[in-house]
């Protein structure tokens, strides 16, 4: 056994030049050598591939390595051969190959002189390699990346679920499977498809200690571009991963920190390969800083000092999140994990899973409200993780406790119990009938043809929750969602159910508290402390922000219009820290166009100059966030079509844009001081006494807030009709 041991460790130095391994390494690797099943789940960078390829070096025949990726196979071969004296130690066999390539393969592993064999799942079920592999000494099976057999898993592939009877048909050898991300539930299912519940199994901690969690609220996906932006502007010249759901988001985030130069390429399946190739070298040889990618991008990237991940898009589950955070700090320095949080992406991706087979439904929708519950806890995020792993913490001395945002920055909590009652009451008395936003819209009172339709509105769950707003509610439901309070329903699609605990509840409430920071009603707040307490830059400038707004109101009434006509909250706020002293740095501010700023601007920017002077201020100009070109683009589409009066639903469908997004984009038209003058459309939804009543009351009121018109008008107009009198206000009166 000694002299085995002692076999081991040598090969560890010939190969791999290391002195010592890593945790269970050793044991792993003598475990497969022995004989025996062994599973293995090891956080990403813990050293998982050594595990099998050192085994593969000191066992006699070659090693079938299974693997889910081409990109991932080449970079472990290259690595390989790099140690070895020959390229027929280890090989790829999949359908990139030639077939001369294909000829070669099988040459070298025919005389024994290939250790390891990559294959992908899919290549194991032609009959042609299958036949060939029955001719070849096999030392073992190992089958990385193993959570792709779990249905529970967050990257299910159907053919790793065959591959069990597809090795018993090649040869009946033992098996290693290793994963980075397995909780309870995914480890006992991958343990029971592969016929291997007495493996040998090494689990080592999920603990990250090095990374950094936190996770900022999503307003708009331009708001998390600039969050972005300036975050890596914190960190010139720092290797980073920026996450995005879909490759139109992966190209429009990389476009924009591109032009505010940072060096940053896209890369997505959509790419081709040789490209791809390209920018994941290009990445790896620091010729590039940061990828933006969707997760196509990642599995097998060894590169050991990536200091930041970003999630512009929430995850589809927590492996996912963990696996792809995991990226950071692999060398051991510090890595930040940035995710942003908007609810309604996790509602786009259950949409997503609409007309998949029911069982799909259920545990995509389970994975989801265990990453909700995730961006919306108020205890520690590492606690969280590494609870939902299976692992318990202590998060006030464990390793890398502190490196939390709740940790550090703690949430307030208030007491919600009678309001989760009031919700679950409203379900009950509703006869679990409505889906999420249609039972927030009874709470709050609000009619809709659904609603009229089952008349709720005689019930007593009409209204009773009047004295809260929408968003306030849907928080609500999310927070007994993770209680487990109520459940959604699969087959009815979203509809809400109570469960027995909730049943329960309605009896006999207990206490339950929520985050403070729920409620984003006020976005501009949101964007103000947002903006102000990052990284290190500077807060809001209290004292120039009262005289800026003594300034507005007096040029408001020089102009005879309300002052979030001459600017809105949001830009004041930015000017506070921003300082900008002439028109070109004040069009740089979000939501003043060239328009704007020359009708208004000219008070603000002298005033500005004169304060900055004064107090001898340093302005922050390094972090201006620049807009992509093809915003403009789009910006002059809108204009030009509104221009000729074409209908609103063709200008949004010309640009696959939806009808909220084309408001969102036409009302940043009207608010950077562009004229647009959608009357054409209004007319037809609204007559001139609505649109009179409408107009009077935005040149009184204090703030644009829709909330506010929609309380005003007590839900006489809804919140569409309102956003376009908004928008027709601002165009005639401010612009």
């Amino acid at each position: 056994m000694g002299e085995a041991s002692d076999e081991i460790d040598q090969a560890l130095k010939r190969y791999f030049g290391f002195d010592r391994f890593k945790g269970d390494q050793k044991k792993i690797i003598q475990s497969v050598l022995a004989g025996v099943d062994t599973f293995v789940i090891m956080p990403t960078g813990g050293g998982k591939s050594l595990c099998y390829q050192l085994s593969a070096l000191l066992s006699r025949g070659t090693s079938i390595v299974v693997s889910p990726l081409i990109a991932l196979m080449k970079n472990q071969v290259d690595a390989i051969r790099g140690i070895s004296e020959s390229d027929s130690v280890a090989h790829v066999l999949n359908s990139s190959l030639s077939r001369a390539q294909v000829k070669k393969v099988k040459s070298d592993v025919s005389r024994g002189r290939t250790k390891l064999l990559y294959v992908a799942p899919e290549s194991l079920t032609k009959e042609e390699y299958t036949n060939f592999l029955r001719g070849v000494s096999i030392s073992f099976f190992a089958i990385d990346e193993a959570h792709c057999i779990s249905e529970w898993g967050h990257d299910f592939r159907p053919d790793y679920r065959n591959l069990r009877a597809i090795f018993s048909r090649i040869d009946k050898r033992p098996i290693i499977a290793l994963t980075a991300t397995a909780t309870p539930k995914v480890q006992e299912d991958i343990q029971k498809n592969l016929g291997m519940i007495d493996a040998a199994v090494f689990k080592e901690s999920f603990n990250r200690p090095n990374l950094f969690y936190e996770v900022r609220p999503k307003i708009s996906s331009d708001h998390a571009k600039r969050e972005i932006i300036r975050f890596i502007k914190a960190r010139a010249g720092k290797s980073g991963i920026v996450y995005c759901l879909s490759r139109k988001s992966v190209e429009q985030v990389a476009q924009s920190l591109q032009v505010n130069g940072i060096k940053a390429l896209a890369y997505h399946a959509g790419i081709a390969t040789k490209a791809r190739a390209a920018i994941q070298d290009a990445f790896l040889m620091e010729s590039a800083d940061v990828i933006v990618a969707t997760i196509a991008f990642g599995m097998g990237i060894d590169k050991p000092d990536v200091r930041f991940v970003i999630h512009h898009d929430m995850p589809k589950s927590l492996e996912s999140y963990y696996q792809e955070t995991g990226r950071a700090g692999r060398d051991g320095g510090q890595g930040h994990c940035l995710a942003f949080y908007d609810y309604r992406d996790i509602e786009k991706l259950e949409k997503l899973m609409i007309g998949k087979p029911v069982a799909e439904q259920e545990i995509g929708s389970l994975l989801l409200q265990e990453v909700v519950a995730y961006a919306e806890t108020a205890i520690s995020r590492r606690k969280f993780l590494l609870n939902y792993f299976g692992e318990d913490f202590d998060d006030k001395d464990g390793p890398g406790a502190q490196l939390d945002d709740n940790v550090q920055n703690p949430k307030k909590l208030f007491e919600v119990s009678a309001e989760i009652r009031q919700l679950l009451q409203a379900i009950e008395t509703t006869r679990e009938v409505y889906r999420a936003r249609d039972l927030v819209k009874v709470l709050v009172g609000r009619e809709n043809a659904l609603i009229k339709s089952r008349k709720t509105i005689d019930t007593a769950a009409f209204g009773s929750g009047s004295a809260f707003g929408e968003r306030f509610w849907m928080a609500v439901v999310r927070c007994a969602l993770i209680q487990k309070l109520i459940r959604k329903e699969i087959e009815t699609y979203g509809v809400l159910k109570l469960t027995e605990s909730g049943k329960a509840f309605i009896k006999e409430p207990h206490t339950v508290k929520m985050a403070e920071d729920h409620d984003y009603d006020n976005l501009a707040k949101s964007e103000q402390r947002l903006s102000a307490q990052r990284d290190g830059e500077s807060t809001v400038d209290e004292a120039l922000s009262k005289n800026l707004k003594a300034l507005r109101r007096e040029t408001a009434r020089k102009h005879n219009v309300p002052p979030f006509a001459v600017l809105s909250d949001a830009s004041l706020i930015e000017m506070t820290w921003q300082y900008p002293v002439n028109l070109t740095e004040l069009i740089r501010i979000s939501g003043i166009g060239e328009g704007k700023a020359k009708k208004f601007g000219q008070p603000f920017v002298s005033y500005i100059a004169k304060y900055v002077a004064e107090n001898d201020i340093y302005r922050p100009r390094d972090i201006v966030v620049k807009s992509v070109g093809s915003k403009s683009a789009l910006k002059l589409y809108v204009v030009r079509s509104v221009d000729r009066k074409l209908p609103l639903e063709d200008i949004a469908n010309a640009k696959g844009l939806t009808m909220e997004e084309l408001v969102a984009e036409m009302e940043s038209i009207v608010r950077s001081g562009t004229k647009l003058d959608i009357g054409y459309h209004i007319d037809e939804v609204l007559d001139s006494e609505q649109q009179a009543e409408i107009y009077d009351y935005f040149m009184g009121a204090e703030t644009d807030e829709i909330s506010d018109a929609y309380e005003a008008f007590d839900g006489d107009y809804d919140g569409g009709e309102l956003q376009l009198m908004r928008i027709k206000f601002m165009s005639e009166v401010a612009n």
